[in-house]
Protein backbone atom coordinates (compact mmCIF):
# COMPACT_ATOMS: atom_id res chain seq x y z
CA UNK A 1 0.00 0.00 0.00
CA UNK A 2 1.44 3.32 -0.90
CA UNK A 3 1.57 6.21 1.81
CA UNK A 4 -0.98 7.96 0.13
CA UNK A 5 -3.38 5.49 -0.52
CA UNK A 6 -2.50 4.91 3.88
CA UNK A 7 -3.48 8.57 4.04
CA UNK A 8 -6.58 8.01 2.11
CA UNK A 9 -7.79 5.46 3.74
CA UNK A 10 -6.69 6.55 7.24
CA UNK A 11 -8.73 9.82 6.44
CA UNK A 12 -11.68 7.96 5.81
CA UNK A 13 -11.69 5.27 8.02
CA UNK A 14 -10.69 8.32 10.92
CA UNK A 15 -13.73 10.12 9.75
CA UNK A 16 -16.11 7.41 10.60
CA UNK A 17 -14.45 6.64 14.13
CA UNK A 18 -14.59 10.36 15.31
CA UNK A 19 -18.61 9.94 15.11
CA UNK A 20 -18.51 6.88 16.96
CA UNK A 21 -15.66 7.59 19.86
CA UNK A 22 -17.09 10.19 22.33
CA UNK A 23 -14.99 12.50 24.23
CA UNK A 24 -14.69 11.71 28.16
CA UNK A 25 -14.02 12.68 31.44
CA UNK A 26 -14.19 9.89 33.02
CA UNK A 27 -11.20 8.27 35.29
CA UNK A 28 -7.91 7.79 33.55
CA UNK A 29 -7.02 4.39 33.02
CA UNK A 30 -3.93 1.74 33.31
CA UNK A 31 -1.96 0.50 30.13
CA UNK A 32 -3.74 -3.22 31.35
CA UNK A 33 -7.31 -2.08 31.60
CA UNK A 34 -7.25 -0.17 28.03
CA UNK A 35 -5.58 -3.11 26.74
CA UNK A 36 -8.44 -5.29 27.52
CA UNK A 37 -10.81 -2.56 26.04
CA UNK A 38 -8.79 -2.55 22.85
CA UNK A 39 -8.19 -6.83 22.54
CA UNK A 40 -4.48 -6.00 22.02
CA UNK A 41 -1.44 -7.07 24.33
CA UNK A 42 -0.16 -4.31 26.57
CA UNK A 43 3.43 -4.66 25.32
CA UNK A 44 1.34 -3.36 22.02
CA UNK A 45 0.55 -0.07 23.53
CA UNK A 46 4.05 0.48 25.34
CA UNK A 47 5.15 -0.21 21.24
CA UNK A 48 2.69 2.58 19.88
CA UNK A 49 3.82 4.60 22.83
CA UNK A 50 7.30 4.37 22.13
CA UNK A 51 7.27 4.52 18.07
CA UNK A 52 4.18 6.70 17.28
CA UNK A 53 3.49 9.00 20.37
CA UNK A 54 0.08 7.51 20.96
CA UNK A 55 0.28 6.94 24.97
CA UNK A 56 -1.34 8.17 27.84
CA UNK A 57 -1.26 11.80 28.58
CA UNK A 58 -2.31 11.94 32.15
CA UNK A 59 0.62 11.59 34.85
CA UNK A 60 1.15 12.52 39.00
CA UNK A 61 3.55 12.20 40.62
CA UNK A 62 4.19 8.93 42.25
CA UNK A 63 1.98 6.98 39.73
CA UNK A 64 2.27 5.67 36.23
CA UNK A 65 0.67 7.10 33.23
CA UNK A 66 -2.98 6.62 32.55
CA UNK A 67 -4.81 7.14 29.55
CA UNK A 68 -7.70 9.32 28.72
CA UNK A 69 -11.17 9.11 27.04
CA UNK A 70 -9.03 10.74 24.30
CA UNK A 71 -6.24 8.93 24.27
CA UNK A 72 -8.64 5.59 23.86
CA UNK A 73 -10.54 7.58 21.32
CA UNK A 74 -7.07 8.34 19.29
CA UNK A 75 -6.19 4.27 19.74
CA UNK A 76 -9.19 2.96 18.59
CA UNK A 77 -8.30 4.53 15.53
CA UNK A 78 -5.09 3.41 15.49
CA UNK A 79 -6.24 -0.03 16.07
CA UNK A 80 -9.04 0.16 13.32
CA UNK A 81 -6.65 1.43 10.98
CA UNK A 82 -3.79 -1.35 11.52
CA UNK A 83 -6.31 -4.25 11.19
CA UNK A 84 -7.70 -3.01 7.60
CA UNK A 85 -4.14 -2.89 6.46
CA UNK A 86 -2.47 0.99 6.73
CA UNK A 87 1.08 1.30 7.22
CA UNK A 88 1.42 1.59 11.40
CA UNK A 89 2.60 4.75 10.52
CA UNK A 90 0.16 6.16 8.07
CA UNK A 91 -2.04 4.70 10.81
CA UNK A 92 -0.88 6.60 13.60
CA UNK A 93 -0.47 9.96 11.97
CA UNK A 94 -4.57 9.72 11.75
CA UNK A 95 -5.01 8.66 15.12
CA UNK A 96 -2.52 11.66 16.57
CA UNK A 97 -4.80 14.15 14.14
CA UNK A 98 -8.31 13.19 14.82
CA UNK A 99 -9.71 15.58 17.25
CA UNK A 100 -12.17 13.32 20.29
CA UNK A 101 -13.33 16.87 21.11
CA UNK A 102 -15.07 17.39 17.28
CA UNK A 103 -17.57 14.56 19.17
CA UNK A 104 -19.73 15.23 21.87
CA UNK A 105 -22.43 12.64 23.98
CA UNK A 106 -26.05 13.15 22.56
CA UNK A 107 -25.57 14.75 19.30
CA UNK A 108 -27.36 14.29 15.79
CA UNK A 109 -25.99 10.73 14.43
CA UNK A 110 -23.89 9.99 17.35
CA UNK A 111 -24.24 5.89 18.54
CA UNK A 112 -24.33 6.08 22.69
CA UNK A 113 -21.58 3.73 23.03
CA UNK A 114 -21.46 1.29 26.02
CA UNK A 115 -19.98 2.34 29.20
CA UNK A 116 -18.23 0.82 32.19
CA UNK A 117 -18.39 1.27 35.90
CA UNK A 118 -15.47 3.81 35.74
CA UNK A 119 -17.40 5.87 33.05
CA UNK A 120 -15.09 5.50 30.44
CA UNK A 121 -16.65 4.57 26.99
CA UNK A 122 -16.74 0.34 26.10
CA UNK A 123 -14.80 0.03 22.93
CA UNK A 124 -16.60 -2.36 20.82
CA UNK A 125 -13.44 -5.09 20.76
CA UNK A 126 -14.32 -8.71 19.24
CA UNK A 127 -13.60 -10.08 23.04
CA UNK A 128 -15.92 -7.73 24.59
CA UNK A 129 -18.64 -9.12 21.88
CA UNK A 130 -17.61 -12.48 22.51
CA UNK A 131 -18.15 -11.86 26.25
CA UNK A 132 -21.36 -10.73 26.28
CA UNK A 133 -22.66 -13.38 23.54
CA UNK A 134 -20.91 -16.08 25.77
CA UNK A 135 -23.10 -14.56 28.45
CA UNK A 136 -26.63 -14.53 26.32
CA UNK A 137 -26.49 -10.62 26.85
CA UNK A 138 -28.13 -10.10 23.23
CA UNK A 139 -29.13 -6.35 23.98
CA UNK A 140 -25.37 -5.69 25.53
CA UNK A 141 -23.90 -7.32 22.24
CA UNK A 142 -26.76 -5.25 19.97
CA UNK A 143 -25.22 -2.16 21.67
CA UNK A 144 -21.40 -3.16 21.36
CA UNK A 145 -22.15 -3.81 17.61
CA UNK A 146 -24.28 -0.96 16.96
CA UNK A 147 -21.94 1.31 19.05
CA UNK A 148 -19.18 0.34 16.18
CA UNK A 149 -21.40 -0.09 12.64
CA UNK A 150 -19.72 2.76 10.77
CA UNK A 151 -18.65 1.70 7.69
CA UNK A 152 -20.27 -1.98 7.39
CA UNK A 153 -17.12 -3.38 5.42
CA UNK A 154 -14.74 -2.65 8.22
CA UNK A 155 -17.57 -3.27 11.31
CA UNK A 156 -17.84 -6.99 9.76
CA UNK A 157 -14.08 -7.49 8.76
CA UNK A 158 -12.34 -6.43 11.78
CA UNK A 159 -15.39 -7.06 14.37
CA UNK A 160 -17.90 -9.43 13.90
CA UNK A 161 -15.90 -11.74 11.72
CA UNK A 162 -12.88 -12.22 14.27
CA UNK A 163 -15.99 -12.41 17.21
CA UNK A 164 -18.04 -15.07 15.09
CA UNK A 165 -14.52 -17.32 14.45
CA UNK A 166 -13.59 -16.46 17.99
CA UNK A 167 -16.75 -17.98 19.43
CA UNK A 168 -16.74 -21.06 16.58
CA UNK A 169 -13.50 -21.80 18.25
CA UNK A 170 -14.99 -22.83 21.58
CA UNK A 171 -16.56 -26.04 23.27
CA UNK A 172 -19.20 -24.43 25.86
CA UNK A 173 -21.35 -26.80 27.78
CA UNK A 174 -24.34 -25.08 27.09
CA UNK A 175 -27.61 -25.40 28.91
CA UNK A 176 -30.98 -25.77 27.26
CA UNK A 177 -31.54 -22.60 25.47
CA UNK A 178 -28.07 -21.52 25.25
CA UNK A 179 -26.26 -20.48 22.07
CA UNK A 180 -23.68 -18.13 22.11
CA UNK A 181 -23.41 -17.76 18.19
CA UNK A 182 -26.70 -17.39 17.90
CA UNK A 183 -26.96 -14.54 20.26
CA UNK A 184 -24.45 -13.06 17.65
CA UNK A 185 -26.12 -13.87 14.86
CA UNK A 186 -29.39 -12.67 15.96
CA UNK A 187 -27.55 -9.13 16.98
CA UNK A 188 -26.12 -8.42 13.77
CA UNK A 189 -28.97 -9.08 12.01
CA UNK A 190 -30.46 -6.48 13.96
CA UNK A 191 -28.00 -3.96 13.71
CA UNK A 192 -27.70 -4.14 9.81
CA UNK A 193 -32.00 -4.35 9.55
CA UNK A 194 -31.89 -1.05 11.56
CA UNK A 195 -29.49 0.78 8.87
CA UNK A 196 -31.37 3.51 7.19
CA UNK A 197 -31.61 3.40 3.35
CA UNK A 198 -30.22 5.80 1.47
CA UNK A 199 -32.56 8.28 -0.40
CA UNK A 200 -31.04 7.28 -3.67
CA UNK A 201 -31.68 3.28 -3.28
CA UNK A 202 -35.61 4.01 -2.37
CA UNK A 203 -35.68 6.55 -5.20
CA UNK A 204 -35.03 3.89 -7.57
CA UNK A 205 -36.57 0.16 -5.96
CA UNK A 206 -35.99 -2.27 -8.79
CA UNK A 207 -34.17 -0.26 -11.07
CA UNK A 208 -30.76 -1.83 -10.59
CA UNK A 209 -30.95 -4.58 -8.20
CA UNK A 210 -28.10 -7.25 -7.06
CA UNK A 211 -29.43 -10.35 -6.24
CA UNK A 212 -27.16 -11.78 -3.46
CA UNK A 213 -27.92 -16.00 -2.80
CA UNK A 214 -26.19 -18.74 -1.21
CA UNK A 215 -25.99 -22.51 -2.55
CA UNK A 216 -28.32 -24.83 -2.71
CA UNK A 217 -28.96 -26.79 0.39
CA UNK A 218 -26.27 -24.41 2.27
CA UNK A 219 -27.23 -22.28 5.15
CA UNK A 220 -27.55 -18.78 3.88
CA UNK A 221 -24.23 -16.92 5.00
CA UNK A 222 -24.41 -13.90 7.56
CA UNK A 223 -21.88 -12.35 5.40
CA UNK A 224 -24.45 -12.09 2.57
CA UNK A 225 -26.72 -9.89 5.20
CA UNK A 226 -23.58 -7.70 5.40
CA UNK A 227 -22.76 -7.04 1.61
CA UNK A 228 -25.94 -6.64 1.14
CA UNK A 229 -25.89 -3.35 4.05
CA UNK A 230 -22.41 -2.79 2.50
CA UNK A 231 -23.98 -2.27 -1.29
CA UNK A 232 -27.04 -0.42 0.21
CA UNK A 233 -24.80 2.34 2.01
CA UNK A 234 -23.32 2.80 -0.93
CA UNK A 235 -26.24 3.59 -2.94
CA UNK A 236 -27.02 -0.25 -4.87
CA UNK A 237 -30.34 -1.79 -4.27
CA UNK A 238 -29.10 -5.05 -3.18
CA UNK A 239 -31.38 -7.90 -2.38
CA UNK A 240 -31.07 -11.01 -0.19
CA UNK A 241 -32.71 -13.96 -1.71
CA UNK A 242 -34.41 -15.63 1.39
CA UNK A 243 -36.57 -19.04 1.97
CA UNK A 244 -35.72 -21.99 -0.80
CA UNK A 245 -32.70 -21.33 -3.02
CA UNK A 246 -33.46 -23.97 -6.04
CA UNK A 247 -32.26 -23.38 -9.65
CA UNK A 248 -35.28 -23.01 -11.79
CA UNK A 249 -36.23 -20.36 -8.84
CA UNK A 250 -33.36 -18.19 -9.32
CA UNK A 251 -33.23 -18.85 -13.35
CA UNK A 252 -36.88 -17.35 -12.85
CA UNK A 253 -35.56 -14.63 -10.89
CA UNK A 254 -33.45 -13.61 -13.16
CA UNK A 255 -35.52 -12.95 -15.79
CA UNK A 256 -37.74 -11.58 -13.77
CA UNK A 257 -35.82 -8.67 -11.81
CA UNK A 258 -33.09 -8.13 -14.53
CA UNK A 259 -30.53 -7.62 -12.40
CA UNK A 260 -27.32 -5.79 -12.71
CA UNK A 261 -25.21 -8.64 -11.10
CA UNK A 262 -25.86 -12.14 -8.98
CA UNK A 263 -23.65 -12.46 -5.73
CA UNK A 264 -23.48 -16.03 -4.45
CA UNK A 265 -21.50 -16.54 -1.41
CA UNK A 266 -21.13 -20.01 -0.07
CA UNK A 267 -19.49 -20.83 3.43
CA UNK A 268 -19.21 -24.46 3.78
CA UNK A 269 -16.94 -27.46 1.45
CA UNK A 270 -18.38 -28.59 -1.95
CA UNK A 271 -21.06 -26.41 -2.52
CA UNK A 272 -23.35 -26.96 -5.35
CA UNK A 273 -22.28 -24.55 -8.24
CA UNK A 274 -24.84 -26.01 -10.72
CA UNK A 275 -26.79 -22.86 -10.37
CA UNK A 276 -23.99 -20.66 -11.57
CA UNK A 277 -23.10 -22.74 -14.46
CA UNK A 278 -26.72 -22.68 -15.52
CA UNK A 279 -27.32 -18.91 -14.95
CA UNK A 280 -24.32 -18.26 -17.20
CA UNK A 281 -25.60 -20.33 -19.93
CA UNK A 282 -28.97 -18.47 -19.97
CA UNK A 283 -27.56 -14.84 -19.27
CA UNK A 284 -23.81 -14.63 -20.44
CA UNK A 285 -23.38 -11.10 -19.96
CA UNK A 286 -24.90 -11.19 -16.47
CA UNK A 287 -22.08 -10.47 -14.41
CA UNK A 288 -21.93 -13.02 -11.48
CA UNK A 289 -19.36 -13.36 -8.33
CA UNK A 290 -19.09 -15.79 -6.33
CA UNK A 291 -17.14 -15.78 -2.72
CA UNK A 292 -16.25 -19.30 -2.00
CA UNK A 293 -13.88 -20.96 0.74
CA UNK A 294 -13.55 -24.33 -1.47
CA UNK A 295 -10.76 -23.83 -3.96
CA UNK A 296 -11.63 -27.52 -5.46
CA UNK A 297 -15.08 -26.33 -6.19
CA UNK A 298 -14.14 -22.74 -7.24
CA UNK A 299 -12.50 -24.67 -10.39
CA UNK A 300 -15.65 -25.88 -11.56
CA UNK A 301 -16.85 -22.01 -12.27
CA UNK A 302 -17.60 -21.23 -16.18
CA UNK A 303 -14.37 -19.66 -17.20
CA UNK A 304 -15.53 -16.46 -18.42
CA UNK A 305 -14.69 -13.04 -18.38
CA UNK A 306 -18.58 -12.16 -16.73
CA UNK A 307 -17.69 -14.93 -13.66
CA UNK A 308 -15.43 -13.45 -10.71
CA UNK A 309 -14.25 -15.05 -7.77
CA UNK A 310 -13.39 -12.87 -4.95
CA UNK A 311 -11.78 -14.43 -2.32
CA UNK A 312 -12.42 -11.75 0.19
CA UNK A 313 -15.07 -9.54 1.43
CA UNK A 314 -13.44 -6.61 0.90
CA UNK A 315 -12.62 -7.52 -2.70
CA UNK A 316 -15.87 -8.94 -3.51
CA UNK A 317 -17.20 -5.31 -2.24
CA UNK A 318 -15.53 -3.57 -4.85
CA UNK A 319 -15.77 -5.91 -7.55
CA UNK A 320 -19.40 -6.21 -7.16
CA UNK A 321 -19.59 -2.06 -6.60
CA UNK A 322 -17.37 -1.63 -10.16
CA UNK A 323 -20.70 -2.67 -12.13
CA UNK A 324 -23.47 -1.85 -9.84
CA UNK A 325 -22.88 1.66 -8.90
CA UNK A 326 -24.83 3.90 -10.48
Amino acid sequence: MTPARGREDGAAATRTLRSLVPATEGPALTVAAVARRLGVAPATLRTWDRRYGLGPSEHSAGSHRRYTGDDVARLLVMRRLTLEGVAPVEAARAARDADPALVSDGGAGIVQIPRSEDGVPEVATPALVVDAALRHDEPGCRSLLASAAGDVALWWTGLVEPARESLAARTVLARAGEDAEAVLETAVLAVLRERPIPAEVLAAVGQRVVLLISPPAQPRPLALHALAAALTDRGVDARVLAGPVGRHRVLELAVMVRPVAVVLVGQQAAPDLTIVRELHEAEPDLPIFVGLVDDDSAATLPLDRSVHRARSFTGLLHEVLAVSAG
